[in-house]
């Protein structure tokens, strides 16, 4: 099973406390999973522990700043493990590791399974840079984020994601910048030129 596979390569990479507090909310999000009345609760706790989250990603996780991610739809193991990221600091954002660091464990489980619960509002750009950017997905995208762009537990979903969103990420990877910290993203988008980034955010921000 995926899933197992996916705990199992997080266990031989990590050591000490800290991988054994990640195995343990890993264990709990799984449990919830299983239980469709835990899931529903763990659900209107998140709606109502992400009520701060609404200023910034929106009412039920769809942003309507446009430099500001959609979380609804998104993963669930994706989100929580981004949280984590922010925590260690491989994701670098001052105000979002303020706001993270304030949270507890099952907050963070709640919050996620909430937002993976809504419904992601595909948008209309224009058909010509949608198609061309459709291209340049299936060449160096599709592979891991698979054809519908949804992703799985450790990649994240990306359909009817912001332009804005996807066009300054996919830079800021090409350019090595910093802010996000992955190898192989860095090496998948390096080719891309301006307008190959611009056409592949039109292409996933209108997939359902």
């Amino acid at each position: 099973m995926q899933t197992k596979h996916v705990r199992y390569i997080l266990g031989v990479l990590c050591s000490g406390f800290f991988c054994a507090s990640v195995q343990a909310v890993d264990a709990q999000l799984q449990a919830v999973l299983r239980n469709p009345q835990a899931l529903k609760n763990a659900q209107e706790e998140g709606r109502r522990a992400s009520s701060f989250c609404v200023n910034c990603h929106g009412k039920n996780g769809v942003s309507k700043q446009q430099d500001v991610p959609n979380l609804a739809g998104q993963n669930a193991d994706y989100v929580l493990e981004q949280t984590r990221k922010f925590g260690k600091g491989q994701r670098k954002d001052e105000f979002m590791q303020g706001v993270i660091s304030l949270l507890s464990e099952e907050e963070k489980i709640n919050i996620s399974l909430y937002y993976a619960s809504q419904n992601p509002r595909p948008g209309t750009p224009n058909a010509a840079l949608a198609a061309k950017g459709k291209q340049v997905y299936a060449r160096l995208c599709q592979r891991c984020h698979g054809n519908a762009a949804h992703g799985n537990e450790v990649i994240p979903r990306i359909a009817s994601q912001h332009m804005e969103y996807l066009t300054r990420s996919i830079t800021r990877y090409r350019d090595r910048t910093g802010e996000r910290q992955e190898p192989q993203m860095t090496s998948a988008v390096s080719p891309l030129k301006d307008a190959d980034i611009e056409a592949v955010a039109a292409y996933l921000h209108s997939l359902p």
